[in-house]
């Protein structure tokens, strides 16, 4: 028999599931989020989650948020369990199961009123990101903003009712300062180089399209920290719904299954206060450049380097490839002829201990990561990761 998530059924939590120590009801918003996935839910929520656990924090709850239709069927299966999410932690002869409620609230995709009305809300101090590199408006070809994508040209219209996340971020920071509210700080958490500069550029370039004055305030008075995040978290699909039902007795419509290790290195940047996170684990630096590198060139690098000759081996998942001989020693042999030794020393890291970390993260069986999403995107991922 199992037990179907939500506030009510937390007491009743099987045995092997560990729940929140700390009083939901009591939590109070401080954190809107754009981009309500399974690696925010697998990361940002869980060191929110793990903070809130401490006694800290309690005033930074989050709040969801996003532009899509897409995202409302999510925002469906998260409010009928109360925004609660089961997080699954897979390694090689383990796994471990916890319910995180970091997430209070979940506004309606696309209702861009109401997010604006809650990004006025003084309370709210971070607004956050995991939007994808199509949601920053990159021109491939120059690898800058492009101001003259037919969304950012519509949302800089006049009297435009904006239909992008730069452009909801916009308008709640143009309430904020006719108000005279100090303005929230705008965190990048997706996978991009420089997270905090492209967000910035983002924002302040559809600014300057409305109003030079404007686009010189955000500039002026908004933080946008850079920062880097790392966590494998593969898809959700029905096979872990499964295990999660058979293996643990709790039913949960959206759980996500991810590798037990993650990273989140942070600069110290913000507008209006942050969360104590480094009481979480992460790291805040004065410059997340290093980490960010070693990252992209060894684990990025890594996977791109793996994901043709798997593919082309007809080899379905990433622990799968780690196990062929020929895959692997062609990723040491690249990793540390070639890779190794052009990433710059990192604070407190052995490189060969990060590289040997890495092959543990790939090899690991119970993550289900796909060769195919490795495969994907090429001609944008080679360039970045390898060449």
């Amino acid at each position: 028999m199992t037990v179907k998530l939500s506030s009510s059924s937390l007491a009743e939590l099987p045995s092997n599931v560990a729940g929140p120590k700390y009083d939901r009801a009591a939590l109070k918003a401080g954190i809107v989020h754009f981009g309500v996935g399974n690696f925010h839910r697998s990361h940002q929520a869980v060191y929110l989650d793990d903070l809130f656990n401490s006694g800290l924090g309690h005033d930074w709850a989050l709040i969801g948020a996003g532009v899509f239709d897409g995202e409302k069927a999510g925002r469906a299966k998260l409010q009928e369990q109360d925004w609660l999410t089961t997080v699954v932690e897979q390694d090689q002869g383990h796994m471990s199961a916890r319910v995180t409620g970091a997430m209070i609230d979940f506004l309606m995709p696309g209702d861009a009123g109401a997010i604006i009305e809650r990004l006025a809300d003084p309370a709210i101090r971070i607004v956050s990101l995991t939007i994808t590199e199509g949601g920053y408006f990159i021109d491939p070809a120059s690898g800058k903003f492009n101001p003259a994508h037919p969304d950012i040209v519509a949302d800089a219209a006049p009297n435009a009712a904006p239909t992008t996340v730069f452009g909801i971020i916009l308008a709640g920071l143009v309430r904020r300062r006719a108000d005279g509210i100090v303005p929230f700080t705008v965190m990048s958490c997706d996978n991009i180089p420089h997270n905090g500069h492209v967000t910035s550029d983002g924002v302040i370039g559809l600014a300057r399209l409305i109003d030079e004055d404007l686009a010189n305030w955000v500039s002026d008075n908004v933080a946008f920290p850079n920062g880097m995040v790392d966590r494998i978290t593969p898809a959700t699909t029905d096979r872990e719904r499964g295990i999660l039902a058979n293996d643990f007795g709790l039913e949960d419509n959206w759980p996500v299954f991810c590798e037990p290790f993650k990273q989140w290195v942070l600069e110290d940047r913000f507008t209006a206060g942050r969360p104590p996170l480094e009481k979480a684990g992460v790291q805040f630096v004065k410059d997340v450049s290093p980490y960010e590198l070693m990252k992209i060139r060894i684990l990025n690098g890594g996977h791109a380097t793996i994901a043709y000759p798997a593919g082309l081996m007809d080899i379905h998942f990433v622990h799968e490839a780690m196990q062929e001989p020929l895959v692997r020693g062609f990723l040491a042999k690249l990793e540390r002829d070639e890779i190794i030794p052009t990433v710059p020393p990192v604070p407190d890291t052995v490189l060969e201990d990060y590289y040997q970390l890495i092959e543990r993260r790939f090899s690991n069986p119970k993550i289900g990561d796909t060769i195919r999403r490795l495969c994907l995107d090429g001609s944008n991922r080679q360039p970045k990761f390898i060449i």
